[in-house]
C-alpha cells in the first residue's frame, strides 16, 4: 500500500487513525477494493496498540467505508461510498431534531426548486426519457380501475429523487433521499389516497417535466415548488390542525378557473 500514515500524540489516537484513513479514502488516494495493511502493521505505521487500531476500524466499519472480512486473506477493505449509509444518518439526526411536517415543507420548497432549476440546466435526452418513463408509470397507475395510491406515492418521489440525480449535486441527492424515502415514503399518512389528488400531483409533475425539458429554469423551479406547496395543502386536510384554516398554494404558470 503506497498511503502512507502520520504517527500521532497519544492524546489523540484513535480519532487520527480514523480521520487519516478516512481522508485517504474520501480523497481517493484509497479505493474501494483496496486492502489495508493487516492490524499488525497499522499498529507499526501508528505507533499505537493493536487495540486502538482494532476500534478504529469498527469505527471505519460502521460509518460503511471499510468491510472487515474474515479468513484467509481476510482484513479490512475499502468499500464504495454508500448513500444509503449516508442517508441512515441523515435520518437518524433529523429524527433526534424531531423534524415537522412544516420542517419539511420549508426545506422542500427550497431545495427541491433549486434541483428542478438545476436539472432544467443540466439534463440530457437520456435523462428525459428516464422521467418520460416514469410519468408513463404514473399514469397507467391512474388509468387503472382502482388507482394504487402507494405505488403511485412511490413512483411520485423516485421523479422527485430522479431530478436530484440529475442535477448532479451529491448533497441534495442524500439529502432527497432521506425526504423521500426514508420519511415521506416510511409512513402511511404521506402516501396519495384521492383519485383527484393523484390526478394533480401527476399533472404537476408533467409541467415540470415539460419545463425541464424545454430547458426552462425558472419555471421548473417554480413548478416545483407549488407542487411542494400543494402537497403540504393536502396534508393539512388530511391532518388538519385545530383553530386554523388553509388556503390553496398560487400557482404562477396557471390561470385560475372562474
Amino acid at each position: 500500500m503506497k498511503v502512507g500514515f502520520k504517527k500521532l500524540k497519544q492524546s489523540r489516537i484513535f480519532n487520527g487513525v480514523v480521520e487519516q484513513i478516512q481522508e485517504a479514502i474520501l480523497d481517493g488516494r484509497l479505493k474501494p477494493g483496496d486492502q489495508l495493511p493487516p492490524e499488525l502493521k497499522l499498529k507499526e505505521m501508528f505507533a499505537t496498540s493493536r487495540g486502538t487500531v482494532r476500534e478504529a476500524l469498527r469505527t471505519l466499519e460502521q460509518k460503511g467505508l471499510v468491510e472487515i472480512k474474515t479468513g484467509v486473506g481476510g482484513g479490512p477493505v475499502v468499500k464504495e461510498v454508500n448513500i444509503q449509509k449516508i442517508s441512515e444518518d441523515l435520518d437518524l439526526l433529523i429524527q433526534y431534531q424531531k423534524v415537522t411536517r412544516e420542517h419539511l415543507t420549508e426545506f422542500r420548497e427550497g431545495v427541491e426548486g433549486i434541483v428542478a432549476g438545476l436539472a432544467a440546466e443540466r439534463a440530457t435526452r437520456s435523462d428525459i426519457g428516464r422521467l418520460r418513463a416514469l410519468l408513463s408509470q404514473a399514469k397507467n397507475i391512474l388509468n387503472a380501475d382502482a388507482p394504487d395510491g402507494d405505488a403511485f406515492t412511490r413512483i411520485d418521489m423516485q421523479v422527485h429523487i430522479t431530478l436530484a440525480e440529475i442535477a448532479g449535486n451529491p448533497v441534495y441527492l442524500a439529502n432527497l433521499h432521506v425526504v423521500h424515502e426514508r420519511i415521506l415514503g416510511a409512513s402511511d399518512r404521506f402516501a396519495l389516497r384521492q383519485k383527484k389528488t393523484m390526478e394533480e400531483n401527476y399533472q404537476d409533475l408533467c409541467d415540470i417535466v415539460d419545463a425541464i425539458e424545454k430547458g426552462e429554469s425558472t419555471k421548473a423551479s417554480s413548478l416545483s415548488q407549488y407542487h411542494v406547496r400543494r402537497f403540504d395543502r393536502f396534508m393539512k386536510q388530511e391532518n388538519p390542525p385545530q383553530d386554523s384554516e388553509t388556503s390553496p398554494p398560487v400557482d404562477p404558470y396557471r390561470t385560475p378557473k372562474e
